[in-house]
């Protein structure tokens, strides 16, 4: 299929461009329907993110994203709805626009798994993470039988400065941390704060680390190796992105 090329193609140019190397932090790769919740410095966070799952975690996940922005041309759209199967949102509602809630519900009720941003927007101030927006809390609540994975994406916003027409080739790395657990009873305001301290704790102590400061971070394929050696050979799809 040609969704398959422009992502085989995709991946292969966000490796080239950014080294793309995951890591992680507690975090086992083996297959559970998962909310990813990452911090937001630019348009490929997704792309970058998507990129770096295993294959057969990655046809799984499908991306939050603004409608404004990917459906401001005919070549965005595809890519967004063809090729990453996104859910698009409204960022401006309106009174006839859907519940955004209920849109990502429904796609982990089809079984996928989502990448999700909680600030809302991209970051493009002084500020380590904006304040988050109270969708994950929501989507938590009415979706309790997904995983709350925190992943921090580290050096994007640098390869894709807003306002450059190129980007900038630097290395990236993106590290996932353990499931957030779930807290009975536990108010907004206590669970979005979790949430902001699980992804800083997965922060680099410096922006140009290349890798994580936990000495026990590994590498998500050495441990999706080590998952699919506990399986079947036949667990863990063919790679044919």
């Amino acid at each position: 299929m040609l969704e398959s090329l422009v992502a085989s193609l995709i991946i292969a140019f966000v490796k080239l461009l950014t080294g793309a190397q995951a890591f992680a932090r507690g975090f086992r790769p083996h297959a559970a329907q998962r909310i990813y919740f990452a911090n937001h410095a630019s348009h490929g966070d997704f792309v970058l993110l998507w990129a770096t799952l295993p294959p057969y975690l990655r046809r799984k996940a499908r991306p939050v994203a603004g409608a404004d922005y990917w459906n401001k041309s005919a070549l965005r759209r595809y890519i967004a709805g063809r090729v990453f199967r996104a859910v698009l949102i409204d960022r401006e509602r309106k009174e006839d626009s859907p519940d955004p809630v209920q849109q990502m519900v429904d796609a982990l009720s089809s079984g996928c798994s989502l990448i999700l941003f909680p600030e809302g927007t991209r970051n493009t101030t002084d500020q380590i993470l904006l304040p988050f927006k109270s969708g994950l809390f929501h989507l938590a609540g009415r979706y309790p039988r997904a995983e709350l994975v925190p992943v921090w994406i580290n050096n994007l916003g640098r390869v894709m400065p807003k306002g450059e027409p190129l980007p900038i080739p630097l290395l990236c790395t993106v590290t996932f941390g353990a499931t957030l657990p779930r807290i009975d009873g536990e108010d907004k305001a206590a669970f979005l704060q979790r949430a902001r301290d699980a992804l800083l704790a997965l922060r680099p102590e410096s922006p140009d680390d290349d890798t994580p400061s936990d000495e026990a971070s590994s590498d998500v394929a050495s441990s999706d190796a080590a998952s699919s050696n506990a399986a079947t050979p036949s667990a863990a799809p063919k790679d044919t992105d």
